[in-house]
């Protein structure tokens, strides 16, 4: 016989080896989609499921060959394979008739040693014999210790078969079907596509037993090692072939099957509308099977979003300046409304770097300010807010990314202050976020040699640079992980950034990053490559298995919590909901009251308003850009008079025709507009020019600032002047209403000017 009987003692011997199981990519590997399933449609699922597991390999030249007959000695190498990829156990195939040269004599000795499969009385095992639907049932319930189910066996011809148990077994967890007869014919023959049916139902069944479990120990013995480390990878799809990635194209399924990666985040580029990118996520969800994907997006308000046609919130220094607890925490709950919504579970916000540096070139008004107390605060209500709605938080960008001055997209930026100072500034507001439950926490490319202090030779020149936070295992697994306790999700920043880009090759930085405790790899550069590098590390003993399982854990864990292996609303019923959430009335009240309770007054020549914008006034706008006063001159257009205000358009790049613009002016508007730049390095001489002349003529003005709010310490002798903290709707809206008298500058400069 090939198997003991049901009740013999491999069948404990089988679930004792189970809780040790962990499984790696297949010892095959796959040779990918087959050329012979046009008659095996049925079947083709399974057949490539098992393919792109490493458990099955074809008969070479894209030929799978599904008709043909399951021999025993492929039904134990299946099995084996699926069980100990990590590698076989010790065994020597003493069989008469299994010689060393017979292709699956180690799978045969292997399943032998494991007491799942045994020979015949003469000592044969009849290794290239077919294999039975009674053999199978038996073969896959030993293996895979499967117990009675909750359903019904009512098939006619097993009661008298020497596997009528295992059948039942099968049968009950809903594993094999009958015959339009009610038969089941045990005896028949099992083709290569019914076996890879019969397997991959067994594997599917006991993965979603262990995800209602909530086990992931055991979700994680039936994941290969490819899905393992997939899962530790988030790649953007911005554009594929050169076109922004808007639908679920084949390639992107291909990816997702074969890959199987942990999430995406995704750009503007792959977002045209509300209905569009609800069905973008839907669809991406379908195709990720049992493992459900994180699906992120930077959508932190004003000038970093995503969503077109949303609420488009002030921004986060807006929110710092009306320092208003429960208004940021509404702001947040709105926005995890929206995003969840459309299919977004993940937002990489709120920002919880304290902007204590004017020249940060990269944060500024994207912080809630300079005060840590106050960016404390705020970040745990937008943090609450989100959580509400039932979307995760993941804050950014640890240790702290407020007091740099070269942008880590393009560089890599060093914070030489001592301990002392991180923890009175950067590490502060971190700290209240992991007391407060956060679930997620954004490393920095930035190098902080009073944590760590290592070097490495640069790729870029051969320079020694100092290693990132991404990178170090001092920061995140010693000061994040064992001195702040952090038992969350630990995310990259971008991999495609210069911090990490231009100094370290794909290969380095993944395995330092993981090794450091990166959770996720956000924007792996080519996430085929941190993919193979990753499962190599693990098989050449670079990073350890166990260091893997931990990540993969609380990766699983996150999902489960927030929902994503849930069974969500139809996609018609998403689509439903939509108009009465995106942008919804109640939001956009939301987003005014932020806009009105952040204008703060910069200059004023009471100490109490800027200059005011009087009936019938000659205005001019003088901007960074033609668009920008454009955009104003609209504003004053929809808030004022229009019949009453006579404006026109300057740029204040061009100094000598700003400042003929405005001769005969009887009110200016000179907006102003710094962000992503040094402070200091700005060209301010346009703006000064202006105001001079204005000063001059004693002419009634007010220096917009439409970006970081630095203006003050840039440009001398101002008299009037408010900050927005924004260039488009709805702060400009609230702006041009405090400049024609309708409303105060109510907020406070969250930023020490």
């Amino acid at each position: 016989m090939l198997y003991k009987t049901f009740k013999s003692t491999t069948l404990g011997l089988a679930a004792g080896l189970f809780g040790s199981f962990c499984l790696w990519a297949g010892v095959a590997a796959a040779d990918g989609k087959f050329s012979d399933l046009a008659h095996a449609r049925w079947a083709e699922d399974s057949i490539q499921y098992l393919s792109n597991r490493g458990t099955v390999a074809g008969l070479g030249n894209g030929r799978f060959q599904p008709d043909g007959a399951v021999t025993r000695g492929q039904a134990v190498t299946f099995i084996m394979r699926e069980l100990y990829s990590q590698g076989l156990p010790k065994g020597e195939a003493s069989f008469t008739d299994v010689p060393r040269s017979h292709p699956f004599r180690l799978e045969i000795a292997a399943a032998a040693a494991a007491g799942l499969a045994g020979g015949f009385p003469d000592g044969s095992f009849h290794p290239d014999a077919p294999v039975t639907r009674a053999e199978t049932a038996a073969l896959l319930t030993r293996a895979y210790a499967l117990e009675a189910g909750d359903g019904s066996s009512k098939l006619a011809d097993t009661s008298s078969s020497w596997a009528a148990a295992p059948i039942g077994i099968m049968s009950s967890n809903g594993l094999i079907g009958g015959y339009a007869d009610g038969t089941y014919r045990p005896d028949r023959t099992v083709t290569r596509a019914e076996f890879a049916v019969f397997l991959t139902r067994v594997i599917r069944f006991e993965r979603e037993t262990a995800i209602q479990a909530k086990d992931w120990d055991k979700l994680l013995s039936y994941m290969t090692l490819n899905e393992q480390v997939g899962q530790m990878l988030m790649p953007d799809i911005r554009m594929w072939n050169g076109q922004p990635t808007t639908t679920v194209n084949d390639g992107l399924k291909d990816i997702i099957h074969t890959q199987a990666p942990g999430g995406f985040i995704l750009f503007d580029k792959n977002i045209v509308n509300a209905q569009q990118v609800a069905t973008l996520t839907d669809r991406l969800q379908a195709e990720a099977g049992d493992i459900p994907l994180f699906l992120g997006v930077d959508q932190e308000g004003g000038v970093i979003k995503r969503i077109p046609g949303g609420t488009n919130l002030p921004g986060q220094m807006a929110l710092g300046a009306a320092g208003d607890a429960a208004l940021t925490e509404a702001a947040g709950k709105l926005t995890g409304e929206e995003l969840k919504a459309l299919g977004l579970q993940l937002n990489f916000a709120p920002d919880l770097d304290v902007n204590s540096n004017p020249e940060n070139p990269i944060i500024g008004m994207r912080s809630f300010g300079s005060d840590p107390d106050l960016v404390s605060r705020l970040g745990l209500a937008a943090m609450k807010g989100l959580k509400e709605a039932g979307v995760i938080a993941a804050v950014k960008h640890f240790p702290g990314h407020g007091d740099t001055t070269v942008d880590s997209h393009l560089g890599l930026p060093v914070l030489m202050h001592d301990r002392d100072r991180l923890e009175a500034v950067e590490l502060k507001p971190f700290r209240a976020a992991i007391a407060s439950g956060v679930d997620m926490i954004m490393t920095a490319h930035i190098a902080f040699p009073a944590v760590d202090d290592e070097h490495v030779v640069s790729l870029k020149d051969g320079s020694s640079v100092p290693i990132p936070a991404t990178m170090s295992k001092k920061v995140l697994t010693g000061l994040l992980r064992e001195e702040l306790g952090f038992k969350g999700v630990i995310v990259s920043d971008a991999f495609t950034m210069n911090g990490i880009a231009a100094h370290f090759g794909e290969a380095q930085a993944v395995v330092r990053a993981v090794s450091a405790g990166v959770d996720i790899i956000l924007m792996p550069q080519d996430p085929s490559t941190a993919q193979r590098t990753l499962v190599q590390a693990v098989r050449n003993g670079s990073v350890p298995l166990d260091h893997i399982h931990d990540a993969v854990k609380r990766i699983l864990d996150l999902k489960s919590r927030y929902g994503l292996f849930d069974q969500g609303p139809s996609l018609p019923a998403k689509l439903a909901s939509l108009k009465g959430i995106i942008g919804s009335d109640a939001h956009r009240q939301v987003e005014r009251t932020i806009a009105e309770r952040a204008v703060t007054l910069l200059a004023g020549r009471d100490g109490k308003h800027p200059d005011l914008i009087r009936h019938g006034d000659r205005i001019v706008i003088a901007a960074a850009d033609e668009a920008q006063a454009k955009q104003l001159e609209n504003q004053l257009a929809l808030e004022g008079e229009p019949e009453q205000l006579k404006t026109r358009v300057a740029t204040l790049n061009q100094p000598k025709e700003a400042i003929a613009a405005i001769d005969g002016a009887d009110y200016v508007i000179v907006a102003s507009y710094q962000f992503r730049n040094v402070a200091s390095q700005f060209d301010w001489s346009g703006t000064q020019a202006v105001i001079d002349e204005l000063n001059r003529t004693n002419t009634r003005y007010a220096l917009l600032s439409l970006g970081n709010p630095y203006e003050m310490l840039y440009v001398r002798n101002v008299k009037s002047g408010l900050a927005a903290y924004g260039k488009e709707e709805p702060n400009t809206e609230a702006a041009v209403r405090t400049l024609l008298g309708r409303m105060d500058p109510l907020g406070v400069l969250p930023v020490a000017s």
